[in-house]
């Protein structure tokens, strides 16, 4: 058994005001236990506007990453991970989404709203693959709404990631810059083919949403001193679609049942004897909380002085 265990947990505070209002009126005892026994170490401070959000930032730096905004090659990554060593150039994760026209922005809706199949996904990839193979670009199918590009056109191209996106106006989010023209003239494409495609008609006709365009994340070449996280780092994503939806209610449960959970036995490993790491992430910013050596005053003062988890989280 490891003797250190390290918690990443992205979305534990967000900017919108509901968000903050149920965090104030949410009681996380154990958090709080937590916190007053761990040392505040490392932080990431940001904005709401950056392209990586500070939860792959954290992560991209356990990688061995540098979490250039925008530029963390986390297709590339996984091209590594599950193509026997042929991941060389640059990546990009390709996402087939739902754009919903409004009366002033276009907003990207989550792509689990598509409930896109494999068979319907695959059909998609096919017929869109030769306007790519035009630009110099290679889909491989991974997953329904997950497909891996390879491209030269990827090199040095900044992104915003999904967890920007989501539920949000494309907009100021969209790639900019000579490197993104191609690209863009390629969803302009792909939007006049999807709009009549059989597959959208047929989806259509059984209630569900087309398929209208798609979405660039995680592009750039992968660099080779790049490395597995340690075991012992794990990322919990119990808030991640409750927070993307806005669904506070529901985001509040899910982090009700962190507390009592994974909460609860990182206490235990701290009582164990474990070193603990907590990297807690909001949509700005992320900190860090360590197990430290501290002097035995500091360690009655922290006691006494216990915050309450809404103060330490909605800086984040």
């Amino acid at each position: 058994m490891s003797d250190s265990t390290h918690l990443l947990i992205p979305f534990a505070a967000c900017s919108s005001s509901a968000s903050r209002e149920a965090l104030r009126a949410l009681p996380l005892p154990h958090l709080e236990k937590l916190l007053s026994r761990l040392t505040a170490t490392e932080t990431d401070a940001g904005d709401d506007h950056s392209l990586s959000p500070p939860h792959e930032r954290a992560l991209a730096r356990a990688y061995g990453l540098v979490p250039q905004d925008g530029l963390i090659p986390w297709a590339a990554l996984q091209a590594r991970q599950s193509r026997d060593g042929d991941e060389a150039g640059p990546w990009a994760w390709i996402t087939p989404c739902h754009w919903q026209l409004g009366t002033d922005h276009i907003t990207m809706l989550h792509p689990q709203a598509l409930q896109l199949d494999a068979a319907d996904a695959q059909a998609l990839m096919d017929a869109m693959q030769p306007f790519f193979s035009q630009d110099g670009i290679a889909l491989v199918y991974d997953a329904p709404t997950l497909w891996l590009a390879r491209g030269a056109v990827f090199e040095g191209l900044p992104t915003a990631s999904l967890d920007r996106v989501i539920g949000r106006a494309i907009g100021p989010w969209l790639p900019h810059g000579d490197p993104a023209r191609a690209l863009r003239r390629l969803q302009s494409e792909m939007q006049m083919l999807l709009y009549t495609h059989p597959v959208n008609e047929a989806r259509e006709r059984g209630g569900l949403l087309p398929v209208n365009s798609f979405w660039i994340s995680g592009a750039g070449a992968l660099p080779v001193d790049s490395r597995a996280p340690t075991p012992s780092l794990r990322v919990i994503h119990y808030l991640r679609d409750a927070a993307l939806r806005d669904d506070w209610t529901a985001w509040a449960d899910a982090w009700r049942q962190l507390d009592t959970g994974e909460c609860a036995r990182l206490l235990d490993a701290l009582d164990a004897g474990q070193r603990v790491t907590l990297t807690l992430c909001g949509e700005r910013s992320a900190q860090t909380f360590e197990t430290l050596p501290r002097s035995l005053f500091r360690q009655i003062s922290s006691k006494i002085a216990r915050q309450p988890a809404y103060s330490l989280l909605d800086p984040l």
